[in-house]
């Protein structure tokens, strides 16, 4: 009986040590796992620096599996590209304009209505974590250095007085544009607020997105969205006319994206952002000719009901609003005058300003002007536009140019009107627009458009 009990007993203890060490085993297991986890999961930065107040906080989403090169599914198929043309590009072969309107056509755009304010895709940065801010991402210079090769040379994409911007890779393959701001006595840190307060809290497709930033002792760096086919400039004026030249109706394209991206900074944001240097080089697109405002370096925020701010006149000759250039009153009207340069400079292929042309020929807007007035519209269209629009299509544009740069700031249109006059089928502006503007004219004491703008309008209706 004795013996018995001594076998169950050690049976027993040998049952309770092989429970002891499996479960000592076990435990070691997922102490080890845990480090593993944890070190995965976290990103060799170090601890996030302070940042200005003055950053606004926002959060968006992020998207996997973005791809920059794929093109949307949902994209209606009225908008192609030449084929041919597209394959030459990529190969690196240079292709010259054909006489034919259908072959050198590079694009054919469908100008149905859209939102005004549609709000741009999520985030590309899957897989990296947010900044504190609740929005973007936090880079560290070496993150950056590492995407551009170390801001190399051959990476550079445009620079001038505010700094260099390099084309770069993150390590999730997602192609950036990265921007150095130079640190002139501190105007780097001055530009940088202006940036992202200007772009950090606004989401629209047609604005080129700033996806994130570094901090690092004197360094300010941007971080926004790669665009793949140039700007507006080097397609009238620049390198890019080796691959054709852009028809009418891609011009027509470029600038209501334009127009939608300004009717949301100055309509659909509080406070309303004024860019103040919209030209033709920062105007950005992608392989299909969707357009995206880029470069807010010198925007400013009206907020508060302000109709106005006083400030040192900055913004690049032959776009500046004549108001704003004689006593620095600056406001969304401003950017409605550089608009409707841009327009002239779209329809012509000129520039706005060419000191190579004959002296009456110089100025853009002057030479527009006295054209409409001596009724050679067909003489304005670039002559490397193969198939010309209709009439009464280039006098609906013309129109609509023509009130942007109206010499009297309070007669120029909103960028929401000037949105529905691109897009509209009728001539010269919708009826809508017609009735408000008769309103207006009749409730006001004085007419204060000048003789010589009326004429010009008459003249082209």
């Amino acid at each position: 009986m004795s013996g018995l009990k001594i076998w169950q007993a050690t049976v027993i203890s040998i049952a309770l040590f092989i429970i002891a060490i499996l479960s000592v085993l076990s435990f070691c297991l997922i102490w080890k796992k845990k480090p593993r986890i944890s070190k995965t999961l976290s990103l060799p930065i170090i601890q996030t620096p302070p940042i200005s107040k003055e950053i606004k906080e926002i959060r968006i989403e992020h998207v996997s599996n973005f791809d920059p090169h794929k093109k949307d599914s949902n994209e209606p198929d009225n908008f192609l590209l030449n084929l041919d043309m597209e394959k030459k590009r990529q190969n690196g072969v240079s292709s010259s304009p054909s006489g034919s309107g259908e072959e050198s056509s590079m694009c054919v755009a469908n100008m149905s209505s859209s939102s005004l304010y549609e709000m741009a895709t999520p985030s590309p940065l899957s897989g990296l974590p947010e900044s504190h801010l609740g929005w973007g991402h936090w880079f560290t210079l070496r993150d950056l250095e590492i995407a551009t090769n170390s801001f190399s040379q051959e990476n550079v994409i445009g620079e001038g007085g505010y700094g260099v911007v390099y084309r770069g890779e993150l390590t999730n393959g997602t192609h950036v544009a990265v921007k150095k701001i130079l640190n002139h006595l501190g105007q780097a840190e001055k530009e940088f607020r202006v940036e992202v307060d200007a772009i950090g809290h606004v989401r629209h497709k047609n604005l080129v997105r700033l996806l994130g930033y570094c901090i690092e002792g004197t360094h300010r760096i941007l971080v926004y969205e790669y665009m793949n086919n140039g700007n507006l400039e080097e397609w009238l004026h620049g390198a890019m006319r080796q691959h054709g030249y852009l028809t009418w109706e891609a011009r027509m394209k470029v600038l209501t994206c334009t127009s939608k991206a300004l009717a949301y900074l100055h309509e659909a944001i509080e406070p309303k952002v004024v860019h103040r240097d919209i030209k033709s080089s920062n105007i950005l697109l992608d392989d299909r000719f969707n357009a995206k405002v880029s470069d807010f370096g010198l925007a400013k925020l009206l907020g508060d009901g302000k109709t106005h701010v006083t400030t040192r006149v900055m913004g690049t000759f032959g776009y500046v609003a004549p108001e704003y250039a004689n006593t620095g009153l600056l406001n969304e009207k401003s950017d409605v005058y550089s608009f409707g340069v841009l327009i002239l400079e779209a329809i012509t292929g000129r520039d706005p300003v060419d000191y190579a042309r004959p002296a009456s020929e110089v100025n853009l807007v002057e030479w527009l002007k006295m054209m409409v007035g001596t009724k050679r519209l067909e003489e304005v269209i670039d002559p490397n536009i193969a198939v010309k629009p209709a009439t009464r299509a280039l006098k609906r544009v013309l129109l609509t140019a023509l009130r942007c740069i109206d010499p009297d700031s309070e007669k120029r249109p909103k960028m929401s009107q000037v949105v529905r006059m691109l897009e509209s089928e009728e001539y010269p502006i919708p009826r809508e627009d017609r009735r408000g503007r008769r309103a207006q004219e009749e409730n006001s004491d004085t007419d204060r458009s000048t003789p010589a703008s009326r004429t010009q309008s008459k003249r082209l209706q």
